[in-house]
């Protein structure tokens, strides 16, 4: 060896080193894990180096401590009580054991869990099991890749039999990633040799580079028969907010069974990096010349202790509600057998079955080789569950909230716990339930008010750089609001542009396409979608339901008839077939979407049921022909209707990386089945257009919408009539607040 290939050789052994020692001491770890780690063996998840997911170390609660709520368990000894209690420790345990001596499994061929959760028992089983009955037999959903195989496997955990019909699957796309592969690929690049000359030749140090795995889509070309996913790096030096820091124009597409390189793009050699100023976002005291007046602390205090229970881990009551919650690693939170107590009747009556978030869709509207594929499914591909975050007392959730682990399978098959991944908490914020102040003219002194309480069950999820927040939030006049609140930092472009006055402009005096906004000095935010489709399995007094379009419609009176010209009516259509139950929102075809029980009625004769009520939404304007819009095609709509379907529940398909949207929940509807009268489901799809603008960087303050699931003709009159008022001895005073200035 030459003296010059020496040196080379040790540079490349200590760039290595200092690749390892920074990823380690600076990167977060792996999940909290319930097994011992001091076996590396035990799970390659014990010896991962991991930035995009945090490891929450067990923290033992002093007695002095004023968050009693967020205590952790270990979970060992947590055993299922109901029917839809998600996979215990122990029973993720029995079915790794199960796995271990299966044919699949013993080959020596490498293989990995993508995802074990439980496999729910039949609905009608569920419906009508009741607390003190025996459980139905408890299974476990597997998808396992083995090889380059996929399998869907059921798991018996009582008898030990792995039911693997129809295995390996041969459809097109591939299960989500697993936290390991994810966890490997951030540090493929640095293996390369050509990456690190390209990074180096930018006058950049390795040790200053991070890199994390973007799914690649679908496309054919290099996407076909190969399952692959691509990197980019951005430069940490200077920052915590790496993001703002993009290496423009480098691609790495790598192999995800095999973890090698197979091609390096590099188009940005001539843009720089953007600079690290003002993109530090963690908290700072206000200066000394800021003229901003500080917030005080605001909390919620309740003297007699929360209202609301959780019975067995999972069932949530409260007020006239009861549900069952649990944590799931694609959909994030799973709220099922939602039921509302009637004060008339005083019967526990079915509202819906089940309802979770199916798949989220964020096209990039840059057609560029380093952003055209930048279609991301969040749920489908990196687990929307997965990705949730531990939330974080008394900012993410107030202090009288109470704490839900999630507890998931690494990909050997070993249970971690995602610690504090859901809260359930009161939330008044001075709104009213109802009022009615009588005027003096009536003579009648009447002032009634009711304030009014929700609860709210929320989750938090960063999918790499962006957050999402999911609240579901229930009012005690029956109604079901689900909101999206998005936050975090976008994913930005660099560019050679610090100033608008620099783009160039052509002879008409058009300016160049940046495919976004100018942020800060070299820095552009590209226009992004966002989608996020709900499943809502709605029983509305149980499972054989209709969705009715109630169009408002201009009627015109006839000659004489009155002084008016016109006035609106309702037109109640009942959809017959899918095709009847597919709904773009419009304006100017105001409509009303119910789902009503047709066999049971009100007193005076209204069939009973709920109704979707959309607010501010968007549609997708992409080619239905675009490859990303026939994978999402889920969206082409805002509300979609099919009858129910055990194997139908993620909107983009089973196995979404890579899919060619050959599975999708637009491919189910256009079989037109029949949905008048039967058990059926809900899709409704919540989108957000973003064109970034600099209040967006270098993180974004939360933006929010809803929908809500609302009674109609559902109880026989005002459900919360009888709301007590709140009054001055109810409430303590804890201490004197001056408002002057």
């Amino acid at each position: 060896m030459d003296q010059k290939s020496f040196f080379r050789l040790i540079f490349l052994i200590v760039t290595a080193g200092f690749i390892i020692s920074f990823t380690s001491t600076n990167f977060p770890h792996a999940p909290t894990r319930l097994l011992d780690c001091t076996d590396s063996s035990s799970s390659p998840l014990c010896a991962s180096r991991n930035f995009l997911f945090n490891k929450q170390q067990p923290r033992p609660i002093p007695k002095h401590d004023p968050k009693p709520n967020t205590k952790n368990h270990d979970h060992v000894s947590d055993t299922p009580n109901h029917p839809l209690d998600p996979l215990t420790v122990s029973e993720i345990n029995k079915i790794r054991s199960i796995l271990s001596s299966h044919a699949l499994f013993t080959s020596g061929t490498p293989h990995a869990l993508h995802t074990v959760v439980l496999e729910e028992p039949e609905k009608n089983l569920v419906r009508h099991w009741e607390k003190g009955n025996p459980l139905p037999p408890r299974k476990a959903s597997v998808i396992a890749r083995v090889g380059a195989d996929t399998h869907v496997l059921t798991v018996d955990i009582s008898t030990g039999r792995v039911d693997s019909e129809n295995s390996p699957v041969r459809v097109s796309g591939y299960p989500m990633m697993t936290i390991e592969e994810m966890n490997d690929i951030t540090v493929v690049p640095f293996s390369n040799a050509d990456f690190n000359r390209t990074i180096i030749s930018r006058g950049v140090n390795l040790t200053d580079v991070i890199c994390f795995p973007i799914s690649c889509g679908w496309f054919g070309n290099k996407e076909e028969n190969a399952r692959v996913i691509k990197s980019q790096c951005f430069m940490t030096q200077g920052t915590p907010n790496f993001y703002m820091r993009p290496i423009e124009g480098l691609t790495i597409l790598i192999d995800l069974d095999t973890k090698q390189v197979i091609e390096i793009t590099d188009t940005g050699r001539a843009i720089p990096i953007p600079g690290s100023t003002n993109t530090d976002y963690r908290f700072q005291k206000l200066a000394t010349t800021d003229k901003t007046r500080p917030l005080n602390p605001i909390s919620i205090e309740q003297p007699r202790g929360p209202s609301f229970v959780i019975e067995d881990n999972h069932l949530v009551k409260w007020a006239n509600w009861e549900f069952h919650l649990k944590p799931d690693p694609r959909a994030g939170v799973v709220i099922s057998r939602v039921r509302v107590h009637d004060p008339d009747t005083h019967e526990t009556r079915d509202v819906m079955y089940k309802g979770f978030v199916s798949e989220l869709f964020v096209p990039y509207m840059d057609p560029s080789d380093a952003w055209y594929f930048k279609t991301y499914m969040d749920a489908g591909e990196y687990g929307f569950g997965l990705q949730a975050m531990p939330l974080v007392p008394l900012n993410d959730c107030p202090r009288n909230a109470a704490y839900m682990d999630g507890v998931f399978a690494a990909a050997d098959g070993t249970p971690f716990v995602r610690e504090n991944m859901v809260c359930i908490f009161e939330s008044y914020a001075g709104d009213i339930g109802w009022r009615h102040s009588e005027s003096p003219i009536t003579g009648i002194p009447i002032r009634e008010v009711r304030p009014k309480v929700t609860l709210v069950v929320r989750m938090a999820a960063s999918v790499g750089n962006y957050d999402y927040i999911i609240d579901y939030e229930f009012q005690t006049d029956g109604l079901i609001k689900a909101k999206v609140g998005l936050s975090g930092i976008l994913m930005v472009k660099g560019t050679t542009y610090q100033n608008k006055n620099q783009v160039e402009k052509d002879k008409d005096g058009n300016e160049e396409e940046l495919h976004g906004t100018l942020l800060s000095e070299n820095v552009i935010g590209v226009i992004h979608d966002h989608y996020v489709t709900f499943y809502l399995d709605l029983d509305v007094d149980g499972p054989d339901n209709s969705f009715v379009k109630v169009n408002l419609k201009r009627q015109e009176t006839e000659p004489g008839e009155s002084p008016r010209k016109s006035y609106l009516k309702a037109v109640r259509n009942i959809a017959k077939t899918e095709k009847d139950g597919q709904i773009k929102l419009s304006l100017y075809d105001p409509s009303e979407f119910h789902v009503i029980n047709s066999g049971k009625t009100t007193r005076v004769g209204n069939p009973t049921g709920y109704k979707v009520v959309p607010r501010t939404t968007a549609a997708s304007l992409l080619d239905h022909d675009d490859p990303p819009q026939k994978r999402g095609a889920f969206t082409n709509n805002q509300i979609w209707v099919t009858p129910y379907n055990k194997s139908e529940q993620w909107a983009g398909g089973l196995f979404t990386y890579q899919s060619h949207g050959d599975d999708t929940l637009a491919v189910w509807s256009d079989r037109d089945r029949d949905i008048e009268n039967k058990d059926i489901v809900v899709w409704y799809t919540l989108g957000f257009h973003h064109i970034p603008c600099q209040e967006d960087f270098p993180i974004m303050p939360t933006v929010s919408s809803s929908f809500d699931l609302k009674p109609v003709n559902f109880f026989e009159r005002n459900p919360i009539l009888s709301a007590a008022p709140n009054f001055e001895h109810d409430l303590p005073v804890c201490g004197v607040q001056s408002v002057s200035a």
